[in-house]
C-alpha cells in the first residue's frame, strides 16, 4: 500500500526526476531484504523485489498512455506526451543502476560478488575479449552489427513481455539495470585509486550509450503494453483500436532507430571518450 501511494502516474510524469529517488529506494530496499532474508538467492530475489515494487507504477503509466491514445488525435502531441513516460522510466532505470552500483562498491568484496553473482556471470558471457581498434572499419562494423542485433533481441523481448504480461518488460529492464550496476562496480574495482572518481568515470562510460539503449527498451515496452491494453479494452477493427495500433507501431519503429543510435555510440564514440 505504501508503494501504491508513491506510484501516481500523472504526478510521476510531471516530476520525472523524482523517479530517480524512487528507483534508488526500491532497489536499495530490495538489496537489504535480499541479504537479510534470502541471502542464498539474493542475486535474483533482489530483482524480484525491485520489480514487485515497480509493477504498480508501470501499470498506471501504460494505462495512462493508452488513454492518451484515445484522447489525443495529433501525432506530434501524442509522441510528446509519450516522451514524458519515457523520461520517467529512464530516471527510474538510472536510479536502479546508481543504487545497484553503489551497493556493489560499498559492500565488502565477498558480499558484493555473492549478491551480484548472476549478473557477474552474465557479464562474463557477453563480454567480447577483443577490443575495437579505432580506424579498423571492418572490425567496427562487425561489432556494430553484433551489438545491434543482440540488443534487438532484448528489445523484442521487452515488447513481447509487455504485450503478453502487461508490465512484464519491467523485469528485463530491472535485470539490465542490475547488470550495468555490476559492470560499473567491477570497472571501479579494476581502476583502483580514488573510488568516487573511478565511480564517476564508470557511470559516464556506461551511461553514454546505456541511456539511449534503455530508452529504446522502454519505448518497446510502452508500445507492447499499450497494444496489450487496447486488445483487452477495444474490439479489433474499431477506429479506436486502429489508432492505438498505429501509435504502438510508431513507438516500436522509433525504438529500433534509437537502439541503432545507441549501438553506434557504443562502438564508435565510447571507445574514443574512454580509451
Amino acid at each position: 500500500m505504501v508503494f501504491e501511494s508513491i506510484n501516481d502516474a500523472q504526478k510521476a510524469e510531471r516530476h520525472p526526476w523524482e523517479m530517480l529517488l524512487v528507483g534508488v529506494l526500491y532497489s536499495s530496499l530490495a538489496v537489504i531484504i535480499s541479504l537479510l532474508v534470502f541471502k542464498e538467492h539474493a542475486s535474483l530475489v533482489m530483482i524480484f523485489l525491485t520489480v514487485l515494487a515497480s509493477v504498480h507504477l508501470m501499470y498506471n503509466v501504460i494505462k495512462l498512455e493508452e488513454k492518451k491514445d484515445l484522447d489525443i488525435k495529433e501525432e506530434k502531441v501524442l509522441m510528446s506526451e509519450h516522451w514524458k513516460a519515457l523520461k520517467l522510466f529512464v530516471f527510474l532505470f538510472i536510479g536502479f543502476t546508481l543504487s545497484y552500483s553503489a551497493w556493489y562498491v560499498i559492500l565488502p568484496h565477498e558480499t558484493s560478488t555473492h549478491l551480484f553473482s548472476s549478473q557477474i556471470a552474465t557479464i562474463k558471457e557477453i563480454n567480447n575479449p577483443g577490443q575495437v581498434h579505432i580506424g579498423n572499419a571492418v572490425q567496427a562494423k562487425s561489432m556494430l552489427s553484433e551489438i545491434f542485433f543482440n540488443n534487438l533481441k532484448v528489445l523484442v523481448l521487452c515488447a513481447f513481455f509487455a504485450f503478453f504480461y502487461g508490465v512484464g518488460a519491467i523485469f528485463i529492464l530491472t535485470w539490465n539495470a542490475s547488470v550495468v550496476g555490476a559492470a560499473i562496480g567491477t570497472f571501479v574495482e579494476s581502476l583502483g585509486g580514488s573510488v568516487w572518481s573511478a565511480y564517476l568515470a564508470a557511470m559516464l562510460r556506461y551511461f553514454t550509450h546505456g541511456i539511449p539503449e534503455m530508452a529504446a527498451y522502454f519505448m518497446a515496452g510502452l508500445g507492447g503494453g499499450i497494444i496489450s491494453f487496447a486488445i483487452i479494452r477495444h474490439d479489433f477493427g474499431s477506429d479506436k483500436f486502429k489508432r492505438i495500433a498505429l501509435d504502438s507501431a510508431d513507438l516500436l519503429i522509433g525504438a529500433v532507430f534509437l537502439l541503432f543510435l545507441a549501438a553506434v555510440i557504443e562502438v564508435f564514440l565510447t571507445p574514443l571518450l574512454f580509451a
